[in-house]
């Protein structure tokens, strides 16, 4: 068991700690979010687990980060817009009725094949909506393929819990990094 913990942590220091390209990636979008003019947002957009990291990055990039972010988690909202419109679509017309040009979408999907994400990306890309994925499992993947104007960041592991854990570390360390500190008042 000892041995067991050991390796799970250790290849997810090696994992997220030494993928220079995800660094670099992360600069690009904390600029722009940092840069994000007043009348616009950040979305957030996951399914099963990602969809719980998308609840917390949200929360905290506006209570802490101090930039406007909604996600897509109340279940009204899902529940209406998938009976109403077929789960594939349900966030492409949440998007239609919330997003505005100049909003940032994140997605998260550790397979990078949820069709519901990949129909989200495409109504983006004919409104000029901005688009940051979190992927893993192949770096050949639906999502990462059609979204050519946005950003990509691939996680290099088959391993769900620990893409998904890659994932929630790399948005939470984003808000610190648009704060300037790790450590701050809970206000």
């Amino acid at each position: 068991m000892k041995n067991f913990l050991k390796d799970y942590y250790k290849d997810i220091y090696n994992i997220a700690f030494f993928d220079v390209i995800n660094f670099q990636k992360l600069e690009i979008v904390k600029k722009k979010l940092t840069s994000l003019p007043k009348k616009n947002k950040l979305i957030f957009c996951g399914n099963g687990g990602s969809s719980a990291t998308c609840s917390h990055a949200s929360v905290d990039f506006t209570k802490n980060a101090k930039i406007k972010s909604i996600n897509f988690n109340e279940t009204d909202l899902v529940t209406c817009l998938a009976n109403d419109y077929g789960y594939e679509k349900w966030i492409y017309k949440a998007l239609e009725l919330y997003s505005l040009k100049g909003d940032i979408l994140f997605l998260l999907s550790v397979s990078g094949k949820s069709k519901n994400l990949i129909k989200a990306i495409e109504y983006c890309n004919k409104k000029k909506i901005q688009v940051v994925t979190f992927t893993g499992t192949s770096k050949n993947n639906p999502m990462m393929k059609i979204n050519k104007k946005g950003i990509n960041i691939f996680v290099a592991s088959k391993s769900y819990n620990k893409v998904e854990i890659i994932h929630h570390m790399y948005l939470l360390s984003l808000i610190d990094y648009c704060i300037g500190k790790t450590i701050y008042p809970p206000n």
